[in-house]
């Protein structure tokens, strides 16, 4: 119908100048075209859509609804395969927790299912222990079978991977303890692998730092990780049960409050006598070493109390395939060169340590030549003076190529001119440089299968000399 307008007071007709002004005025402002029609002309039309389209469109809403009821399928499975797993977690923890006689083969078998959940999963961690696994496992280590200490150790192994909340848990339980225990009441018939479980899990908890002194202070936890570092057994992999018990005594090392007892346990000669056999054990030996001439001064009084401790540290300096050794073996002895006796730096010296330095601080890793520089620093005071001296060998004339004899060269009495102006120490340290160089030019005379009579030429000589004025002395 058409509508009328009330204008004060009065009703205007639709069919009215002023009533088809203001509808044009409406049909204006709510966005009607302003084009005019042609006289006769159809009004536009929508064009339909190409059949193509339609049936893309068709096809994409089924995909859609068939994603939305896979997502849908997936997260009912997903929910139920949690809540079956969240089941069976809480019979196996009901099963740990049965008491008696009679059920000590279920609690076994609950433990081996405890580990078996917690190896490669680390939710099923989260959630035993919040159900309350760890107790009943620290507590079937009082069983009688070897079995059931085994099924529970590996257990709590696992529950301990990557979860500092459990490793504490655990030593909280009183697992140190009940291990100990279990080591003191079946020696020396303890089965192999029940010690191999106890070192591992000890490795495990001493990881973490809040435990390492509670380990440390426990009776004769280190003890027996020291004498199964020295003596493991035959029948096993004795290179893998020796690194797994040196990695459990580094991790204990790391606490000063634990240095006493590894020196009172005789560890150090231990470490050693270790260093050499695999590359492995050397780099932990010598860092568990590092650890305790850190730490303490027994620490150092151990080391230098071991016969052959400084020509073995010496010799790992030219462990050139091994950075990693070198490095710590020359952090070992610059502790012990600054905070020792002299009569360490003496036997230090005498075990050609002022050579193996001067090769490390050439062509070692940029630690070990820091390290290495610091040390011959420390040789160049005073106080290392006569130790310096004592490890000095006179460097010989070069050979006459002629065959005449020996005969100064010009660079051989250039280089005595320069030395004039020189410190005592610093001429030593230059002397030392080309007799390191010239003990090198031989070597590689011989492999060359050169003429004995080979002599170096100057220009060789130059360049030896050169070198020993960028040592930082």
């Amino acid at each position: 119908m058409a509508r009328c307008e009330v204008v004060a007071g009065g009703r205007w007709s639709p069919f009215s100048a002023a009533g088809i002004r203001r509808r044009l005025l409406e049909a204006v402002l709510c966005g009607a075209t302003n084009h005019k029609r042609k006289k006769g002309a159809e009004p536009p039309q929508s064009i339909p859509p190409p059949p193509d389209e339609d049936r893309r469109l068709e096809k994409l809403s089924e995909l859609l609804q068939a994603e939305a009821r896979e997502s849908r399928i997936r997260g009912e499975a997903e929910k139920k395969r949690k809540i079956e797993a969240f089941e069976e977690m809480q019979g196996v923890v009901s099963r740990l927790q049965e008491t008696g006689e009679d059920f000590d083969r279920r609690r076994a078998d609950a433990a081996a299912e405890v580990r078996r959940l917690a190896k490669d999963n680390p939710e099923a961690r989260q959630t035993l222990a919040m159900l309350g696994a760890i107790p009943p496992l620290v507590g079937l280590l009082d069983a009688e079978d070897s079995e059931s200490h085994i099924s529970a150790l590996y257990a709590l192994l696992n529950l301990g991977i990557g979860n500092d909340e459990n490793k504490s848990a655990i030593v909280k339980a009183g697992a140190v303890h009940k291990m100990l225990a279990l080591i003191e009441s079946g020696l020396p018939t303890t089965p192999t692998s029940t010690a191999e479980a106890i070192v591992a899990v000890l490795l495990s908890l001493g990881a973490l730092d809040a435990n390492k002194p509670i380990i440390g202070a426990s009776s004769g936890a280190i003890l027996f990780l020291v004498n199964f570092f020295r003596t493991p057994n035959p029948n096993t992999n004795s290179t893998q049960s020796k690194d797994d018990a040196l990695r459990a005594l580094f991790n204990l090392s790391i606490s000063p409050s634990n240095a006493g007892q590894l020196i009172d346990s005789g560890l150090v000669p231990c470490l050693i006598a270790a260093i050499g056999e695999d590359a492995n054990i050397s780099e932990r030996a010598l860092a568990v070493l590092s650890n305790l001439v850190a730490a303490s001064p027994e620490g150092r009084s151990a080391v230098s109390c071991v016969a052959d401790a400084f020509p073995v540290l010496v010799d790992v300096l030219n462990w050139s395939d091994e950075p990693g050794c070198q490095e710590k073996a020359a952090y070992i002895l610059m502790v012990m060169a600054h905070k020792s006796r002299g009569v360490d730096r003496a036997a230090m010296a005498a075990a050609g340590i002022t050579s193996a330095l001067l090769e490390l601080a050439l062509v070692g890793s940029a630690l070990a030549q820091k390290r290495a520089s610091r040390i011959l620093e420390m040789f160049s005071e005073d106080k290392g003076k006569e130790a310096l001296k004592g490890g000095i060998v006179a460097v010989s004339a070069p050979i006459d190529s002629s065959g005449g004899g020996r005969s100064m060269s010009a660079a051989s009495v250039a280089e005595i001119e320069e030395e004039k102006g020189m410190s005592e120490e610093r001429r030593a340290v230059r002397r030392l440089v080309v007799q390191s160089w010239q003990n090198n030019m031989r070597r590689i005379a011989r492999r060359a299968n050169l003429p004995p009579d080979f002599a170096p030429s100057d220009s060789f000589r130059e360049l030896a000399a050169s070198s020993s004025k960028s040592l930082p002395f």
